[in-house]
C-alpha cells in the first residue's frame, strides 16, 4: 500500500474571512483527531496529522473496507467520541488514544468512536486532488460509506453568521468554511478553507508542573505553559482546572521521565509564585487549553485544560496570536 497522504489544514479566521463573491460550504467543526484512511480491499492503514500508524488504536474503522466495498479508496476525516450530551469530547477519546491490543478492547465498549468522513483523495486509481472540493464531495456522498462507527456528516446550510450561531448554541467547536472550488493541498494550511471557532483555544507545550495541594495533595496542582518564541520557549501561564483524577495519574505517568533540572523558559520567564514550587520539563509534550482571552502581559487569562495532543508535535505550535 502507498504511503498515505498528509491532511490538508484549514486557517483559522472569522466571519470576515469569508470573501464575498465565493461560494462557500460549511461543515462542523469538531473536536477530535484528524485522520486520513488509506484502504485497498482488506488492507487499511490509518494516520495521523503527524503521519503516526494508529490503525490498531481503532479496530473499528475495519468496517471501511466493507463500507467501500473493496475499491480503493483514501479517504480524510475525524476520529471522534461523543460524550453523554450527544457533543464531540476530546477529553473522553482521549483515554482511547495511544491504545493498542489488549487494552483497546478494554476501553472500546466504554469509549466508543466514530469517524466523521469528510473528503475523499482518491477512489479505484483516481487521484482526484485536483478536482474542485463540489466534485469531491458528490463522489464521497455516492460512496456511501455510512456504517456503525464511520459516517458522511451532512452539510450545514444557511447565511454563515447563522450557522455559526446554531453551531455555539448546540455547544459545538465551530464550522469549517470550504470555497466550493478548493483543490486539495496535502499537508498544506490554505486560505481556501476557513475554520472559525466559538471559543478560544491554543495548542501548548507543558514545560512544568506543580505539586497540588489539599484533594491533590500528591497529585499535579497545575501545568506549566509554553508557546513558541523568536528566542525558544515563552511562558504563557497555568492551568489547573479542566483534569479529571485519570488525566493527572497518566499526566504524571507521561512528565516524569520529562523531568529537568532547569527551566526551558527564554522569555518572558515566570513570575516568583509560580516556579517556587515547579518541577521542569523537557518541552515535548503538546496539550490543548480554551481561555478567555490574552493578557496585557501575555498570558492566558482563565485557561482550562481540554487535553494531550498526541496528534501533534511541538512543530505545529504557533506563537501567541498578538506576535504575529
Amino acid at each position: 500500500m502507498t504511503a498515505v497522504l498528509s491532511p490538508m489544514l484549514a486557517t483559522l479566521g472569522s466571519l470576515s474571512s469569508l470573501t464575498a463573491g465565493v461560494t462557500w460550504r460549511l461543515e462542523g467543526k469538531w473536536d477530535g483527531v484528524r485522520a486520513v484512511a488509506d484502504i485497498d480491499g482488506d488492507d487499511l492503514v490509518v494516520r495521523s496529522r503527524t503521519d503516526r500508524d494508529i490503525t490498531a488504536t481503532f479496530p473499528e474503522l475495519a468496517e471501511l473496507s466493507r463500507l467501500v466495498g473493496g475499491r480503493r479508496a483514501v479517504l480524510d476525516g475525524e476520529i471522534v467520541a461523543f460524550g453523554d450530551s450527544g457533543r464531540t469530547d476530546f477529553g473522553l477519546l482521549q483515554q482511547r488514544l495511544g491504545l493498542r491490543g489488549a487494552a483497546v478492547q478494554r476501553v472500546r465498549q466504554d469509549v466508543p468512536i466514530s469517524y466523521l468522513i469528510f473528503d475523499v483523495l482518491l477512489l479505484d486509481e483516481k487521484v482526484l486532488l485536483d478536482d474542485p472540493y463540489d466534485a469531491r464531495r458528490e463522489v464521497l456522498d455516492a460512496l456511501q460509506v455510512n456504517g456503525e462507527h464511520c459516517t458522511v456528516p451532512v452539510q450545514l446550510h444557511g447565511e454563515p453568521a447563522d450557522v455559526l450561531a446554531r453551531t455555539k448554541a448546540d455547544g459545538w467547536e465551530g464550522l469549517i468554511a470550504k470555497r466550493s472550488d478548493s483543490t486539495y493541498l496535502p499537508g498544506k494550511r490554505s486560505s481556501s478553507w476557513i475554520k472559525i471557532k466559538n471559543e478560544q483555544d491554543i495548542e501548548v507545550v507543558v514545560i512544568g508542573w506543580e505539586p497540588g495541594k489539599g484533594r491533590r495533595d500528591g497529585m499535579i496542582g497545575s501545568l506549566l505553559l509554553a508557546v513558541p518564541s523568536g528566542t525558544g520557549w515563552r511562558y504563557v501561564g497555568k492551568v489547573g482546572t479542566g483534569f479529571t483524577d485519570k488525566m493527572l495519574v497518566d499526566l504524571s505517568a507521561q512528565l516524569t521521565p520529562l523531568e529537568t533540572p532547569s527551566s526551558p523558559v527564554t522569555e518572558q520567564m515566570p513570575p516568583g509564585a509560580d516556579v517556587r514550587a515547579a518541577r521542569w520539563l523537557r518541552p515535548d509534550v503538546v496539550g490543548e487549553v480554551v481561555y478567555s482571552e490574552i493578557t496585557r502581559h501575555g498570558t492566558l487569562r482563565h485557561p482550562r485544560w481540554r487535553g494531550i495532543r498526541v496528534d501533534k508535535d511541538i512543530s505545529d505550535l504557533t506563537p501567541l496570536p498578538q506576535d504575529g
